[in-house]
Protein backbone atom coordinates (compact mmCIF):
# COMPACT_ATOMS: atom_id res chain seq x y z
CA UNK A 1 0.00 0.00 0.00
CA UNK A 2 2.90 2.39 0.68
CA UNK A 3 3.78 2.07 -3.02
CA UNK A 4 0.40 3.57 -3.96
CA UNK A 5 0.28 7.17 -5.15
CA UNK A 6 -3.47 7.84 -5.27
CA UNK A 7 -3.28 11.38 -6.65
CA UNK A 8 -0.69 10.51 -9.27
CA UNK A 9 -2.71 7.48 -10.32
CA UNK A 10 -5.96 9.47 -10.52
CA UNK A 11 -4.29 12.12 -12.69
CA UNK A 12 -2.80 9.52 -15.05
CA UNK A 13 -6.18 7.86 -15.42
CA UNK A 14 -7.87 11.20 -16.11
CA UNK A 15 -5.32 12.32 -18.72
CA UNK A 16 -5.40 8.93 -20.47
CA UNK A 17 -8.98 9.67 -21.58
CA UNK A 18 -7.75 12.69 -23.61
CA UNK A 19 -10.22 15.08 -21.94
CA UNK A 20 -11.54 18.22 -23.63
CA UNK A 21 -11.18 21.29 -21.40
CA UNK A 22 -14.18 23.60 -21.17
CA UNK A 23 -13.15 24.67 -17.66
CA UNK A 24 -10.33 26.54 -15.92
CA UNK A 25 -7.35 26.87 -16.20
CA UNK A 26 -7.30 28.96 -19.33
CA UNK A 27 -4.25 27.35 -20.93
CA UNK A 28 -6.59 24.45 -21.98
CA UNK A 29 -4.32 21.49 -21.19
CA UNK A 30 -1.34 23.54 -22.36
CA UNK A 31 -2.75 24.21 -25.84
CA UNK A 32 -2.59 28.02 -25.53
CA UNK A 33 0.66 28.15 -23.58
CA UNK A 34 3.84 29.60 -25.06
CA UNK A 35 6.00 28.23 -22.30
CA UNK A 36 9.02 26.05 -23.21
CA UNK A 37 7.89 22.61 -24.39
CA UNK A 38 9.36 20.91 -21.32
CA UNK A 39 7.01 22.92 -19.10
CA UNK A 40 4.12 22.93 -21.54
CA UNK A 41 3.92 19.12 -21.50
CA UNK A 42 3.33 19.17 -17.76
CA UNK A 43 0.30 21.44 -18.17
CA UNK A 44 -1.73 18.43 -19.30
CA UNK A 45 -1.81 17.54 -15.59
CA UNK A 46 -2.48 21.10 -14.42
CA UNK A 47 -6.20 20.62 -13.98
CA UNK A 48 -8.86 21.57 -11.44
CA UNK A 49 -11.32 19.68 -9.20
CA UNK A 50 -13.03 17.39 -11.73
CA UNK A 51 -14.80 14.01 -11.43
CA UNK A 52 -12.29 11.39 -10.35
CA UNK A 53 -9.79 13.97 -9.02
CA UNK A 54 -11.43 14.67 -5.63
CA UNK A 55 -11.90 18.01 -3.84
CA UNK A 56 -8.87 19.41 -1.99
CA UNK A 57 -10.92 21.21 0.67
CA UNK A 58 -13.40 18.36 1.18
CA UNK A 59 -11.42 15.24 0.24
CA UNK A 60 -13.23 11.92 -0.02
CA UNK A 61 -11.31 10.02 -2.69
CA UNK A 62 -7.72 10.17 -3.99
CA UNK A 63 -6.62 13.19 -1.92
CA UNK A 64 -8.10 11.69 1.27
CA UNK A 65 -6.36 8.37 0.58
CA UNK A 66 -3.05 10.15 -0.09
CA UNK A 67 -3.30 12.18 3.14
CA UNK A 68 -4.10 9.00 5.10
CA UNK A 69 -0.98 7.37 3.65
CA UNK A 70 0.95 10.50 4.64
CA UNK A 71 -0.27 10.28 8.25
CA UNK A 72 0.70 6.59 8.37
CA UNK A 73 4.18 7.31 6.98
CA UNK A 74 4.89 9.96 9.63
CA UNK A 75 2.97 8.45 12.56
CA UNK A 76 0.48 11.34 12.78
CA UNK A 77 -3.14 11.25 13.86
CA UNK A 78 -3.94 13.40 10.86
CA UNK A 79 -1.88 14.96 8.09
CA UNK A 80 -2.60 17.57 5.45
CA UNK A 81 -1.06 18.48 2.12
CA UNK A 82 -0.14 22.17 1.85
CA UNK A 83 -0.01 23.88 -1.54
CA UNK A 84 0.89 27.33 -0.16
CA UNK A 85 4.19 26.28 1.40
CA UNK A 86 5.07 25.86 5.06
CA UNK A 87 4.09 29.50 5.47
CA UNK A 88 0.39 28.59 5.35
CA UNK A 89 0.96 25.72 7.78
CA UNK A 90 2.65 28.07 10.25
CA UNK A 91 -0.21 30.55 9.91
CA UNK A 92 -2.87 27.87 10.37
CA UNK A 93 -1.32 26.24 13.44
CA UNK A 94 -1.04 29.59 15.22
CA UNK A 95 -4.54 30.72 14.25
CA UNK A 96 -5.90 27.34 15.42
CA UNK A 97 -4.33 27.53 18.88
CA UNK A 98 -4.12 31.24 19.75
CA UNK A 99 -6.34 34.30 19.95
CA UNK A 100 -5.68 38.02 20.09
CA UNK A 101 -3.99 38.99 23.35
CA UNK A 102 -2.78 35.47 24.21
CA UNK A 103 0.74 34.99 25.50
CA UNK A 104 2.83 32.75 23.23
CA UNK A 105 6.37 31.44 23.80
CA UNK A 106 8.45 31.72 20.62
CA UNK A 107 11.95 30.58 19.75
CA UNK A 108 13.67 33.84 18.74
CA UNK A 109 15.36 32.49 15.59
CA UNK A 110 12.06 31.56 13.98
CA UNK A 111 11.27 32.06 10.30
CA UNK A 112 9.62 35.30 9.21
CA UNK A 113 6.34 33.43 8.52
CA UNK A 114 6.06 32.72 12.27
CA UNK A 115 6.48 36.41 13.09
CA UNK A 116 3.94 37.32 10.43
CA UNK A 117 1.45 34.88 11.98
CA UNK A 118 2.02 36.32 15.47
CA UNK A 119 1.32 39.81 14.12
CA UNK A 120 -1.77 38.75 12.16
CA UNK A 121 -3.32 36.94 15.13
CA UNK A 122 -2.34 39.76 17.51
CA UNK A 123 -0.76 37.66 20.25
CA UNK A 124 1.71 38.83 22.89
CA UNK A 125 4.94 36.99 22.11
CA UNK A 126 7.59 36.09 24.65
CA UNK A 127 10.85 35.46 22.81
CA UNK A 128 13.20 32.72 24.00
CA UNK A 129 16.75 33.15 22.74
CA UNK A 130 18.55 30.10 21.36
CA UNK A 131 22.00 29.08 22.49
CA UNK A 132 24.80 30.14 20.15
CA UNK A 133 26.06 27.09 18.25
CA UNK A 134 29.81 27.49 18.07
CA UNK A 135 30.54 24.76 15.52
CA UNK A 136 28.24 26.23 12.89
CA UNK A 137 28.67 29.83 14.09
CA UNK A 138 24.90 30.27 14.03
CA UNK A 139 21.96 30.62 16.41
CA UNK A 140 21.07 27.12 17.56
CA UNK A 141 18.27 25.72 19.70
CA UNK A 142 16.67 26.63 23.03
CA UNK A 143 18.35 25.38 26.21
CA UNK A 144 16.27 23.28 28.58
CA UNK A 145 16.95 25.51 31.60
CA UNK A 146 15.87 28.63 29.72
CA UNK A 147 12.66 26.96 28.55
CA UNK A 148 11.87 25.88 32.12
CA UNK A 149 12.31 29.49 33.23
CA UNK A 150 10.02 30.75 30.46
CA UNK A 151 7.28 28.19 31.11
CA UNK A 152 7.24 28.79 34.87
CA UNK A 153 7.23 32.57 34.29
CA UNK A 154 4.37 32.33 31.78
CA UNK A 155 2.40 29.20 32.77
CA UNK A 156 -0.74 30.43 31.03
CA UNK A 157 0.91 30.62 27.61
CA UNK A 158 -1.38 29.30 24.87
CA UNK A 159 1.40 27.80 22.74
CA UNK A 160 5.14 27.25 22.51
CA UNK A 161 6.64 27.59 19.03
CA UNK A 162 9.91 25.89 18.18
CA UNK A 163 12.12 25.79 15.09
CA UNK A 164 13.70 22.35 14.62
CA UNK A 165 16.07 21.64 12.98
CA UNK A 166 17.44 25.12 12.39
CA UNK A 167 18.00 26.27 8.82
CA UNK A 168 21.62 25.17 9.26
CA UNK A 169 20.71 21.64 10.35
CA UNK A 170 21.32 22.07 14.09
CA UNK A 171 19.19 20.04 16.51
CA UNK A 172 19.04 19.54 20.29
CA UNK A 173 19.14 16.29 22.25
CA UNK A 174 16.54 17.15 24.90
CA UNK A 175 13.63 18.32 22.72
CA UNK A 176 11.40 15.52 24.05
CA UNK A 177 12.00 16.77 27.59
CA UNK A 178 11.29 20.35 26.53
CA UNK A 179 8.00 19.27 24.95
CA UNK A 180 7.11 17.35 28.11
CA UNK A 181 7.67 20.46 30.24
CA UNK A 182 5.29 22.46 28.03
CA UNK A 183 2.68 19.70 28.19
CA UNK A 184 2.90 19.68 31.98
CA UNK A 185 1.37 23.16 31.81
CA UNK A 186 -1.06 22.16 29.01
CA UNK A 187 0.87 24.30 26.54
CA UNK A 188 0.69 22.81 23.03
CA UNK A 189 3.99 22.65 21.15
CA UNK A 190 3.96 23.87 17.55
CA UNK A 191 7.07 23.10 15.51
CA UNK A 192 8.26 24.69 12.30
CA UNK A 193 10.14 21.65 10.99
CA UNK A 194 10.47 23.07 7.49
CA UNK A 195 13.90 21.50 7.07
CA UNK A 196 13.03 18.12 8.58
CA UNK A 197 10.63 16.31 6.23
CA UNK A 198 13.33 13.65 5.66
CA UNK A 199 14.12 12.95 9.32
CA UNK A 200 11.77 9.98 9.48
CA UNK A 201 13.60 7.92 6.83
CA UNK A 202 16.11 6.45 9.32
CA UNK A 203 16.78 6.34 13.05
CA UNK A 204 20.35 7.44 12.27
CA UNK A 205 19.05 10.98 11.66
CA UNK A 206 17.76 13.16 14.50
CA UNK A 207 14.19 12.26 15.41
CA UNK A 208 11.32 14.33 14.04
CA UNK A 209 9.64 16.61 16.59
CA UNK A 210 6.42 14.69 15.88
CA UNK A 211 8.03 11.50 17.21
CA UNK A 212 9.27 13.44 20.25
CA UNK A 213 5.78 14.54 21.28
CA UNK A 214 5.06 17.80 19.42
CA UNK A 215 1.39 18.60 18.83
CA UNK A 216 1.65 20.12 15.35
CA UNK A 217 4.60 19.85 12.97
CA UNK A 218 4.89 21.69 9.64
CA UNK A 219 7.41 20.43 7.07
CA UNK A 220 8.56 21.81 3.72
CA UNK A 221 8.58 18.65 1.62
CA UNK A 222 10.22 20.65 -1.17
CA UNK A 223 13.30 21.50 0.89
CA UNK A 224 14.75 18.01 1.37
CA UNK A 225 12.41 15.62 -0.48
CA UNK A 226 11.87 15.32 -4.25
CA UNK A 227 8.89 17.69 -4.24
CA UNK A 228 8.06 20.87 -6.13
CA UNK A 229 8.57 24.30 -4.59
CA UNK A 230 5.75 25.25 -2.15
CA UNK A 231 4.79 21.60 -1.58
CA UNK A 232 4.57 21.03 2.21
CA UNK A 233 3.06 18.84 4.93
CA UNK A 234 1.25 19.54 8.21
CA UNK A 235 0.95 16.79 10.84
CA UNK A 236 -1.15 16.68 14.02
CA UNK A 237 -0.61 14.27 16.91
CA UNK A 238 -2.20 15.85 19.96
CA UNK A 239 -4.83 15.83 22.66
CA UNK A 240 -4.37 19.59 23.19
CA UNK A 241 -5.09 20.79 19.66
CA UNK A 242 -8.34 20.57 17.71
CA UNK A 243 -7.90 18.94 14.30
CA UNK A 244 -11.15 20.61 13.24
CA UNK A 245 -9.78 24.09 13.99
CA UNK A 246 -6.59 23.41 12.06
CA UNK A 247 -8.64 22.13 9.12
CA UNK A 248 -10.92 25.17 9.39
CA UNK A 249 -8.04 27.64 9.08
CA UNK A 250 -6.35 25.66 6.32
CA UNK A 251 -9.56 25.90 4.31
CA UNK A 252 -9.58 29.66 4.85
CA UNK A 253 -5.90 30.29 4.20
CA UNK A 254 -5.08 27.88 1.38
CA UNK A 255 -5.92 28.57 -2.24
CA UNK A 256 -9.40 27.59 -3.41
CA UNK A 257 -7.71 26.63 -6.72
CA UNK A 258 -5.05 24.16 -5.60
CA UNK A 259 -2.35 23.06 -8.04
CA UNK A 260 -2.72 19.37 -8.91
CA UNK A 261 0.90 19.39 -10.00
CA UNK A 262 1.83 20.28 -6.41
CA UNK A 263 -0.58 17.70 -5.00
CA UNK A 264 0.88 14.99 -7.25
CA UNK A 265 4.36 16.09 -6.21
CA UNK A 266 3.41 15.75 -2.52
CA UNK A 267 1.90 12.32 -3.14
CA UNK A 268 5.11 11.26 -4.86
CA UNK A 269 7.35 12.70 -2.12
CA UNK A 270 5.37 10.81 0.55
CA UNK A 271 5.89 7.61 -1.43
CA UNK A 272 9.62 8.38 -1.65
CA UNK A 273 9.84 8.64 2.15
CA UNK A 274 7.69 5.56 2.77
CA UNK A 275 9.92 3.44 0.53
CA UNK A 276 13.30 4.78 1.67
CA UNK A 277 15.46 2.01 3.15
CA UNK A 278 18.50 1.68 5.39
CA UNK A 279 20.40 0.51 2.31
CA UNK A 280 19.48 3.78 0.62
CA UNK A 281 20.76 5.80 3.58
CA UNK A 282 24.01 3.81 3.76
CA UNK A 283 24.56 4.54 0.06
CA UNK A 284 23.91 8.26 0.64
CA UNK A 285 26.36 8.36 3.54
CA UNK A 286 29.04 6.61 1.50
CA UNK A 287 28.71 9.11 -1.34
CA UNK A 288 28.62 11.99 1.14
CA UNK A 289 31.82 10.86 2.86
CA UNK A 290 33.60 10.43 -0.46
CA UNK A 291 32.58 13.95 -1.44
CA UNK A 292 33.80 15.47 1.85
CA UNK A 293 37.14 13.65 1.66
CA UNK A 294 37.72 14.56 -1.99
CA UNK A 295 36.97 18.27 -1.45
CA UNK A 296 39.07 18.65 1.68
CA UNK A 297 41.96 16.67 0.17
CA UNK A 298 42.09 18.59 -3.12
CA UNK A 299 41.24 22.14 -1.94
CA UNK A 300 41.76 24.49 0.98
CA UNK A 301 38.03 24.52 1.65
CA UNK A 302 36.85 23.50 5.10
CA UNK A 303 33.68 21.44 5.58
CA UNK A 304 31.74 21.59 8.84
CA UNK A 305 29.26 18.80 9.56
CA UNK A 306 26.09 19.36 11.62
CA UNK A 307 23.36 17.13 13.11
CA UNK A 308 21.42 16.86 9.86
CA UNK A 309 23.60 14.91 7.43
CA UNK A 310 21.98 16.55 4.39
CA UNK A 311 23.46 19.89 5.46
CA UNK A 312 27.12 20.82 5.07
CA UNK A 313 28.79 24.16 5.80
CA UNK A 314 31.71 25.09 3.54
CA UNK A 315 34.26 27.74 4.44
CA UNK A 316 37.13 29.33 2.54
CA UNK A 317 39.65 30.62 5.12
CA UNK A 318 40.29 34.33 4.66
CA UNK A 319 37.07 34.95 2.73
CA UNK A 320 33.44 35.53 3.59
CA UNK A 321 30.69 33.12 2.69
CA UNK A 322 29.31 35.79 0.32
CA UNK A 323 32.61 35.85 -1.58
CA UNK A 324 32.69 32.05 -1.76
CA UNK A 325 29.09 32.03 -3.01
CA UNK A 326 29.97 34.56 -5.73
CA UNK A 327 32.96 32.48 -6.88
CA UNK A 328 30.90 29.28 -6.94
CA UNK A 329 28.16 30.95 -8.98
CA UNK A 330 30.74 31.92 -11.62
CA UNK A 331 31.24 28.18 -12.02
CA UNK A 332 27.43 27.67 -12.10
CA UNK A 333 27.33 26.08 -8.67
CA UNK A 334 24.43 27.45 -6.60
CA UNK A 335 24.34 27.01 -2.83
CA UNK A 336 21.40 27.39 -0.45
CA UNK A 337 22.71 30.50 1.31
CA UNK A 338 25.78 32.40 2.39
CA UNK A 339 26.63 34.22 5.60
CA UNK A 340 29.66 35.97 6.99
CA UNK A 341 31.60 32.76 7.53
CA UNK A 342 30.38 30.12 5.11
CA UNK A 343 27.98 28.79 2.53
CA UNK A 344 25.33 26.21 3.31
CA UNK A 345 24.72 23.34 0.89
CA UNK A 346 21.88 20.82 0.96
CA UNK A 347 22.74 17.36 -0.35
CA UNK A 348 20.19 15.24 -2.24
CA UNK A 349 18.42 12.44 -0.34
CA UNK A 350 19.85 9.81 -2.67
CA UNK A 351 18.56 6.26 -2.97
CA UNK A 352 20.78 3.28 -3.69
CA UNK A 353 22.14 3.49 -7.22
CA UNK A 354 21.24 7.13 -7.83
CA UNK A 355 23.93 9.01 -9.72
CA UNK A 356 24.74 12.56 -8.62
CA UNK A 357 27.57 14.56 -10.18
CA UNK A 358 29.78 14.80 -7.10
CA UNK A 359 32.96 14.47 -9.20
CA UNK A 360 32.00 17.39 -11.45
CA UNK A 361 30.94 19.39 -8.39
CA UNK A 362 34.35 18.88 -6.78
CA UNK A 363 36.11 20.05 -9.96
CA UNK A 364 33.97 23.19 -10.15
CA UNK A 365 34.54 23.95 -6.48
CA UNK A 366 38.27 23.65 -7.01
CA UNK A 367 38.08 26.09 -9.94
CA UNK A 368 35.91 28.46 -7.90
CA UNK A 369 38.60 28.53 -5.23
CA UNK A 370 41.11 29.69 -7.85
CA UNK A 371 38.74 32.52 -8.83
CA UNK A 372 38.26 33.38 -5.16
CA UNK A 373 41.96 34.03 -4.71
CA UNK A 374 41.68 36.96 -7.12
CA UNK A 375 39.32 38.67 -4.68
CA UNK A 376 40.54 40.79 -1.72
CA UNK A 377 40.48 38.71 1.45
CA UNK A 378 38.34 39.30 4.52
CA UNK A 379 40.17 37.18 7.05
CA UNK A 380 38.58 38.91 10.01
CA UNK A 381 35.15 37.65 8.95
CA UNK A 382 36.11 34.06 9.81
CA UNK A 383 36.90 34.79 13.44
CA UNK A 384 34.71 33.08 16.01
CA UNK A 385 31.74 35.15 17.06
CA UNK A 386 29.10 34.79 19.69
CA UNK A 387 25.84 36.63 19.21
CA UNK A 388 24.25 35.51 22.45
CA UNK A 389 20.98 37.31 23.21
CA UNK A 390 19.06 37.99 26.40
CA UNK A 391 17.47 34.68 27.32
CA UNK A 392 13.82 35.76 27.64
CA UNK A 393 12.41 39.01 26.29
CA UNK A 394 9.05 40.64 25.57
CA UNK A 395 8.46 43.38 23.02
CA UNK A 396 8.09 46.81 24.58
CA UNK A 397 4.94 47.46 22.51
CA UNK A 398 2.14 45.23 21.26
CA UNK A 399 1.54 44.82 17.54
CA UNK A 400 -1.58 47.01 17.82
CA UNK A 401 0.30 49.77 19.62
CA UNK A 402 3.06 49.70 17.01
CA UNK A 403 0.53 50.03 14.21
CA UNK A 404 -0.93 53.18 15.78
CA UNK A 405 2.32 54.69 17.03
CA UNK A 406 4.10 57.58 15.34
CA UNK A 407 7.35 56.49 13.73
CA UNK A 408 10.54 58.08 12.49
CA UNK A 409 13.67 57.14 10.53
CA UNK A 410 17.01 57.31 12.34
CA UNK A 411 20.61 56.52 11.41
CA UNK A 412 20.90 53.00 12.76
CA UNK A 413 23.97 53.78 14.89
CA UNK A 414 21.88 56.36 16.79
CA UNK A 415 19.07 53.89 17.45
CA UNK A 416 20.54 52.13 20.50
CA UNK A 417 17.84 51.73 23.13
CA UNK A 418 15.04 52.73 20.76
CA UNK A 419 12.11 50.50 19.82
CA UNK A 420 12.07 48.89 16.36
CA UNK A 421 9.03 49.94 14.32
CA UNK A 422 9.73 47.57 11.45
CA UNK A 423 11.20 44.13 11.00
CA UNK A 424 14.61 43.72 9.35
CA UNK A 425 15.30 40.28 7.92
CA UNK A 426 18.63 39.07 6.47
CA UNK A 427 17.48 36.79 3.63
CA UNK A 428 18.26 34.01 3.37
CA UNK A 429 17.72 32.50 5.89
CA UNK A 430 14.68 34.66 6.67
CA UNK A 431 15.27 34.88 10.42
CA UNK A 432 14.59 38.46 11.61
CA UNK A 433 17.47 40.43 13.06
CA UNK A 434 15.13 43.12 14.40
CA UNK A 435 11.50 42.40 15.25
CA UNK A 436 8.61 44.83 15.66
CA UNK A 437 8.48 46.23 19.18
CA UNK A 438 11.91 45.00 20.29
CA UNK A 439 14.44 47.25 21.98
CA UNK A 440 17.46 47.82 19.73
CA UNK A 441 20.70 46.71 21.40
CA UNK A 442 24.38 47.32 20.72
CA UNK A 443 24.78 43.62 19.82
CA UNK A 444 21.98 43.81 17.24
CA UNK A 445 23.42 46.95 15.63
CA UNK A 446 26.91 45.43 15.54
CA UNK A 447 25.51 42.40 13.76
CA UNK A 448 23.60 44.63 11.34
CA UNK A 449 26.70 46.69 10.55
CA UNK A 450 28.73 43.55 9.92
CA UNK A 451 26.11 42.09 7.59
CA UNK A 452 25.89 45.36 5.65
CA UNK A 453 29.67 45.51 5.32
CA UNK A 454 29.84 42.12 3.66
CA UNK A 455 26.95 42.65 1.28
CA UNK A 456 24.09 40.74 2.91
CA UNK A 457 20.60 41.10 1.43
CA UNK A 458 17.68 42.28 3.59
CA UNK A 459 13.90 42.05 3.47
CA UNK A 460 11.43 44.10 5.48
CA UNK A 461 10.71 47.81 5.65
CA UNK A 462 14.06 49.55 5.79
CA UNK A 463 16.27 52.21 4.22
CA UNK A 464 19.57 50.54 4.95
CA UNK A 465 21.14 51.90 1.76
CA UNK A 466 20.81 55.26 3.52
CA UNK A 467 21.90 53.72 6.86
CA UNK A 468 18.41 54.43 8.27
CA UNK A 469 16.03 52.23 10.24
CA UNK A 470 12.49 52.91 11.47
CA UNK A 471 11.80 53.33 15.18
CA UNK A 472 8.92 54.41 17.44
CA UNK A 473 9.04 58.19 17.79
Amino acid sequence: MKNDRPIVQALKKFVANEPQSLHVPGHKNGLLSNLPNEIKRALTYDVTELPGLDDFHQPEEAILQAEQLLAAAYGANRSFFLVNGSTVGNLAMIYATCQKGDTVLVQRNAHKSIFHALELVGVNPVYIAPKWHTESQTAGCIELAVLKQAVTSYPNAKAAIFTYPTYYGVTVNDLAEQIEICHKYNIPVLVDEAHGAHLTVTEKLPASALDLGADIVVQSAHKTLPAMTMASFLHIKSTLVSEQRVNHYLRMLQSSSPSYLLLASLDDARSYVANYTEMDYAYLMEKRQQFIESVTASTELQIVEVNDTLKLLIRAPGYTGFQLKEALEKMHVYVELADANQVLIILPLLKHGDNYSFADLRIRMKEALILLKDMPGNAEMNEDRNFEMTAITKPEYSFGEIELAEKEWLPYMRAIGRIAASTIIPYPPGIPLLVLGEKITVAKLSQLEELLAIGAMFQGEHRLQEKLIQVIK
